[in-house]
């Protein structure tokens, strides 16, 4: 066979995974309002599967009933630690949503002390609910942290008692903390910050993580990568984000996009390719 014909080959089969994005929550305008016709975009721009994700329990029929829609969309079930707004979460009410065939993860939870330091003590009830959830039904665990690298570690220390995985998710932490959050079992999953101007510190992190530890995601319908920033984010614009992490990792999109595409299966083994 031809070389370039080769070469077409593999860039068709190259397929992409957005981790994290709220497709409950998309602004669709770009589709004149139509989600299939974003999905059909999706789809266009080689996003394979993506995991939609759960930030309230009264808003999480919303999630699971898209998952329960797409094939190749996932659900997880959580509370975001600024939802305080949301039923608390109980152990129970989160191992039995857990138990649904389309949803793979405990989560979104954890700490955010940069918008909400004074109001640490419900956010680490919660946090706990949900890591405790994560270690008696085998899930991984999203993990959202901004500004609580020690409590947030030491939370997962304590209560997932080296028993629970999961993903860091929209990192943008130091390389101290990827590095021990990677000890503990957890994936590190970069967003559409690291294409921004002022990341350099996250890209320089990310230069030195572990490949076989590295996600893609793009948190749509926020944090749009360059050079859709300002605009509305979708999963198809992940690929944006695979570009920016594999030039920093130095080797070629298609590899990035099958190492992170193994990794999301490998993590979140309750789903299927």
């Amino acid at each position: 066979m031809p070389a370039f014909l080769t070469l077409e080959l593999v860039v068709i089969a190259t397929s992409f995974v957005d981790s994290h994005c709220h497709l409950d929550r998309l602004n669709l305008d770009a589709h004149d309002g139509d989600f299939a016709a974003m999905m059909a975009a999706t789809a266009q721009a080689r996003i394979s599967h993506m995991l939609c994700i759960g930030v309230d329990l009264e808003t999480f029929p919303q999630v699971q009933a898209l998952a329960e829609q797409y094939d190749n969309v996932f659900a997880s079930v959580g509370v975001h630690p600024l939802y305080k707004e949301s039923r608390e979460p109980v152990v129970e009410e989160l191992i039995e949503r857990g138990a649904h065939p389309k949803v793979v993860a405990i989560g979104e939870t954890g700490l955010d002390y940069f918008y909400a330091k004074e109001e640490r003590e419900w956010q680490q009830r919660y946090f706990i609910a949900h890591i405790q959830a994560a270690r008696e039904t085998g899930l991984p665990l999203v993990v959202h942290t901004r500004g609580a690298k020690e409590d947030t570690l030491a939370l997962l220390r304590e209560h997932g008692r080296g028993e629970v995985r999961g993903v860091l998710h929209c990192f943008t932490e130091d390389l101290d903390m990827a590095r021990q959050a990677i000890e503990l079992g957890f994936y590190i999953s970069i967003s559409g910050i690291v294409t921004f101007r002022n990341a350099q510190a996250l890209r320089e992190t990310v230069r030195q993580l572990p490949l076989e530890r590295l996600l893609i995601e793009t948190d749509s319908p926020w944090l749009a990568p360059v050079p859709f920033r300002g605009k509305p984010n979708e999963p198809r614009y992940v690929v944006q984000v695979a570009e920016c992490v594999a030039a920093l990792q130095g080797i070629s999109v298609d590899a990035l996009a099958a190492a992170t595409t193994n990794n999301f299966f490998s993590l979140f083994n309750k789903a299927q390719a």
